[in-house]
């Protein structure tokens, strides 16, 4: 009864999303409000009815309805409440339902008052917010239904259906398979919530970025109404990498906190194009310059976001030949290819329609800084897209698997990440409209000096890497330049206002929340670069059998074995936990303890490293393989990871510099913004 409670509101949000298109185009064409008014109220009707189905879908996860295919592959009777829950976007059938839930709240939330102004974006921006939705919706209804049920027919065959098929007879399994292990990490259970509110909110600048081209509008006013929604995606995108480089980090066990994975590249191509988008709009606010480059941004975050959902959902980049097989590939490519000549034919039409209202007359400028800008994330995205796409495409055609390995990025990208941790620290010093090199010298030879000094105690240090010499120069380069113009702002107005120091650093950020915002963001970046370059270009390993008592060592570290233990918990697991002493220059500094679980509801292991960490380095040690019967051995494999907490710090960082940025300032906000 609930199953079909749920289905139905999917049905019924289905219907009501399609008369919501028809309705809009209709009103758009005839000029007819009251047409048009209706679709707007179709558009909100979808999110209760859609929330209709995630809650019936929740209620059978946590009751433990184990005859529904979906909740008996992603639940068992072992799993805590909150494992259960998060179970809901834990599987494909799930997810999907999840990625139309938020997709209706927010268009819902665009639409929720009545617009005095730019009322012909309105019904253009709810049939591209719907189109989205009915497409997700169909995959749920009738491709990858979370209500489907077990059943058994005459011959013993399995069938999963909604409802029982003639001659079959109910299931019901007296347990379920449980959560994938790497999905019960803390990390995992918000990590995709965060990459799907980033994707969906990007839905919403490019439906009004259609809504200005179908209505012809060339100015800057669609940017200004999605400004917020664009800067919130952008920060639950950046939270998502961020929550999931960590999770790989602590789970995997692989050392590392990223391998190029397609999954991850998934979400990082999107984030790519969007981050460009978001800095190639302040040109055209500001000197109405990169129309054209912002449509194309927008458009391609857009086309990228179901890309990326594609990629993460269907399994294509495990293997072609099952996406062949499968109704879910075709689909997601049809929409693809009907979105991106939908949106490019009607960027072409109003080509002229969006030329440059003034030129570019200097290459120093802060406008040609942003276009470099613009090319280098551009360079990036091709060749991240190109890693992903290649093996797919090489498989369809010859039949032989191909892979791109990490070692392609990163021979690949490190010179376009240099280029751009440089204009971030150029950029931001360059005047509007013409700089010259007299004029940014006198800007940056300051805290330029003081980066030398810095770039002389690493090469003191030892280190010899060019490339990492390189990057830790530009990165302390990039973080003095930043701190220089922050401080030379603070006590310009803290000299001109009487303020005390602090009180004018804080009125400052307040008064232009999305500069200093953007600061504390590029200092934050800094910190990670730091931490990046730390583990790309120093890290050591060791891999050993030893005894209890002995030790294995790397650098100033030594980790010993000392013991190890097998037992099962409460909630349905094996663990082999080894018990081990970091030592460093002789003395103890501390305990790790790296284990082995193995779920025996999925009958899956996972691997936990132990870690001592400082903010120099870490000690992470995997237990790679232990034998019962040689209690007293086991295999470790030991990482020494510098300055790999500088990442997650750095992330902090960046994390605070988005909210202020996004933070809503009274007297910035344009009149009948429409905020998320």
């Amino acid at each position: 009864m609930i199953a079909n409670i749920g289905y139905g509101g999917l049905l019924v949000a289905f219907a009501v999303a399609l008369y919501g298109i028809a309705a809009a185009i209709y009103g758009a064409v005839k000029k007819n409000e009251r047409v048009a008014e209706s679709a707007r109220l179709a558009m909100q009707l979808t999110f209760p009815l859609v929330s209709v189905a995630v809650v019936a879908l929740l209620v059978l996860l946590v009751s433990g309805r184990y005859e529904y295919a979906y909740v008996y592959n992603v639940t068992s009777s072992a799993m805590p409440l909150y494992l259960k829950i998060t179970a809901l976007w834990g599987g494909q059938d799930g997810s999907l339902l999840f990625w139309s839930w938020l997709l209706s709240a927010f268009t819902t939330a665009v639409t929720l008052r009545k617009w005095d102004r730019d009322r012909e974006f309105l019904p253009w921006v709810v049939v591209v917010a719907l189109v989205t939705l009915v497409f997700f919706l169909t995959l749920s209804l009738f491709v990858d239904n979370p209500f489907e049920r077990f059943f058994i027919s005459a011959d013993g065959g399995e069938v999963l259906a909604m409802f029982q098929p003639a001659g079959t007879f109910a299931v019901l399994p007296p347990d379920g398979r449980g959560l994938n292990p790497l999905l019960r990490h803390p990390g995992m259970i918000i990590h995709p919530p965060m990459l799907y509110l980033g994707f969906v909110s990007f839905v919403i600048p490019f439906a009004f970025a259609i809504a200005a081209l179908v209505t012809g509008r060339s100015d800057d006013r669609w940017i200004r109404i999605t400004r917020r929604w664009s800067l919130t995606a952008w920060l639950f995108l950046s939270l998502g990498l961020l929550l999931g480089s960590r999770w790989a980090y602590d789970v995997l066990g692989w050392g590392g906190y990223w391998g190029w994975d397609p999954v991850e590249l998934a979400a990082f191509m999107p984030w790519l194009s969007g981050t460009a988008f978001l800095h190639s709009v302040m040109i055209q606010e500001k000197r109405g310059l990169f129309k054209r480059w912002n449509m194309i941004l927008i458009i391609l975050t857009y086309l990228l976001v179901i890309f990326g959902t594609f990629l993460t959902r269907s399994g294509v980049v495990n293997s072609v030949h099952s996406f062949a097989r499968s109704a879910l590939g075709p689909l997601f490519f049809a929409f693809i290819a009907l979105s991106a000549l939908t949106a490019f034919a009607l960027l072409v039409w109003r080509w002229e329609k969006l030329h440059a209202e003034g030129n570019m007359t200097s290459l120093l400028s802060r406008e040609s800084f942003f276009l470099f800008n613009n090319l280098l994330f551009m360079g990036l995205l091709v060749i991240c897209f190109s890693g992903v796409v290649y093996p797919i495409v090489a498989e369809l055609v010859t039949g032989n698997k191909v892979t791109v390995g990490p070692r392609y990025y990163e021979l690949a990208t490190p010179p376009l990440f240099l280029g751009l941790l440089l204009l971030m620290g150029i950029a931001p010093l360059s005047a509007w409209g013409r700089s010259t090199v007299k004029t940014l010298g006198k800007a940056i030879w300051k805290p330029l000096a003081a980066s030398l000094l810095v770039l002389a105690g690493v090469i003191l240090l030892g280190v010899r890497s060019v490339m990492a010499l390189t990057g830790l120069w530009l990165a302390a380069a990039v973080g003095f330049i930043t701190l220089y113009d922050y401080g030379r702002a603070v006590l310009a107005r803290a000299r001109r206002s009487g303020e005390s120091l602090p009180l004018a650093f804080w009125r400052l950020a307040g008064r232009n929340r999305r500069r200093y915002g953007g600061y504390i963001i590029h200092l934050g970046v800094v910190i990670m670069a730091i931490g990046i370059i730390g583990i790309e270009s120093f890290q050591v390993e060791t891999q050993r059998a030893i005894s209890r008592g002995e030790t294995l060592s790397l650098g100033a570290y030594s980790v010993r074995f000392d013991d190890v233990k097998s037992f099962d918990t409460n909630d349905n697991r094996n663990v082999v936990r080894a018990e081990m002493t970091v030592i460093k220059n002789g003395r103890e500094v501390g305990q790790i303890y790296p284990r082995r679980d193995f779920f025996y509801d999925s009958q899956q292991p996972m691997t936990i490293p132990g870690m001592y960490s400082t903010l120099e380095e870490d000690v992470y040690v995997i237990l790679a393989d232990w034998q019962p019967l040689t209690a007293d051995r086991a295999t470790f494999k030991f990482y020494l990871n510098p300055l790999i907490n500088w990442l997650w710090t750095g992330g902090l960082v960046f994390i605070l510099g988005m909210l202020v940025a996004a933070w809503p300032a009274q007297e910035d906000e344009p009149a009948g913004e429409v905020k998320p």
